[in-house]
């Protein structure tokens, strides 16, 4: 399999991981006016899936090093399958309700509250149960990008004050609780990989491979549950129904799969740079991803068109604060 064997690679897969995880909820906003938030799951959750499978049977496949991807599966613990099915289960829990929050919020309010708090909280989980890199540089980091996302709520309810949308409100409060939940997810799929050894995994544990076909089929499975119900007692809006989906069009239906692709990408690299990087250098990397979504929300799809100008000075030290608080990140992992 592909292995990442330095430290300089392992950051530009994160990287690559931040633009992923940032920008895949342009797929939403593309057919947010014509399909429902409900539908355009389902297809999100198949691009997950099939995307695991293509990186298992291609990437997880080739080379010398490690285990091959069907090998790798059928050697695991169960109970280190069963950790990367959980994980898949909480992501699924709070994507959903982070997907439901862009379509009621928009992705410059949605990603950097609810990834936001998700990157604060995750990077401790993540530290502590697997320390690498400068404790220092990387606390101080994460609190730069923590002050970068109250700048960004305290803009979001300026803006909120002006309009008085309701949908917004509650698009807000299910940004919160997305991120509390999303902030666990990783560590369980973290815990079944040899994070020390990908060239010589400890028997019975997982390749980053395997390990996220596996999370992407709890994501899969759960999502027969979570959405199954949001569709029948929806956040805001009537119910939906499984005909819906099925009259959809073939080109929107395709758009949801590229969705779930892109996420897919950024979440596997994101592993697999684990290895050199750390389970908690490697997230909080990959959680810059508020910053991303937030360029998109405020320059592309004009989400905080009219603000006021403290808005704007707002948002202005949130991209600051959020660069400043990556870089340390960054340096930290390389001490």
């Amino acid at each position: 399999m592909f292995i990442v064997d330095n430290y300089p690679l392992a950051v530009f897969f994160c990287f690559i991981t931040m633009l992923c995880w940032g920008s895949w909820g342009n797929t939403q906003k593309i057919t947010d006016k014509n399909w429902r938030f409900e539908l355009y799951y389902w297809d999100y959750v198949l691009g997950v899936l099939l995307f695991s499978l293509f990186l298992g049977f291609s990437f997880g496949s080739i080379g010398e090093q490690g285990r091959p991807f069907v090998s790798d599966l059928l050697q695991a613990d169960t109970n280190n399958l069963l950790s990367c099915i959980i994980g898949g289960t909480i992501f699924n829990a709070s994507n959903i309700l982070l997907t439901a929050s862009m379509a009621l919020a928009g992705m410059s309010v949605a990603f950097p509250l609810g990834v936001g708090i998700a990157l604060v909280l995750g990077v401790f989980v993540n530290y502590f149960t697997a320390p690498k890199g400068d404790a220092a540089i990387l606390f101080i980091g994460v609190l730069l990008i923590m002050i970068a996302i109250i700048c960004n709520g305290v803009a979001a309810g300026k803006l909120e004050s002006s309009n008085n949308n309701k949908a917004k409100k509650k698009g807000i409060v299910l940004a919160l609780i997305a991120g509390l939940l999303m902030a666990f997810f990783y560590r369980f799929v973290a815990a079944a990989m040899d994070l020390n050894n990908f060239e010589s995994p400890t028997t019975g544990m997982l390749t980053p491979y395997s390990a996220f076909f596996v999370f992407a089929l709890g994501l899969f499975l759960s999502n027969l549950v979570f959405n199954s119900f949001i569709m029948r007692h929806p956040f805001i809006g009537n119910p939906v129904r499984f005909s819906d989906y099925r009259n959809g069009k073939t080109a929107i239906h395709l758009i949801g799969i590229l969705g779930g692709a892109i996420w897919a990408l950024g979440t596997s690299l994101s592993y697999i740079a684990a290895g050199k990087a750390g389970a908690a250098i490697s997230y909080a990397l990959g959680q810059g991803a508020p910053m991303i979504a937030a360029i998109w929300g405020v320059f592309v799809w004009k989400e905080f068109k009219g603000a006021p100008k403290s808005v704007n000075h707002l948002l202005a030290l949130m991209f600051v604060l959020f660069i400043t608080g990556l870089g340390l990140i960054v340096i930290s992992g390389g001490n």
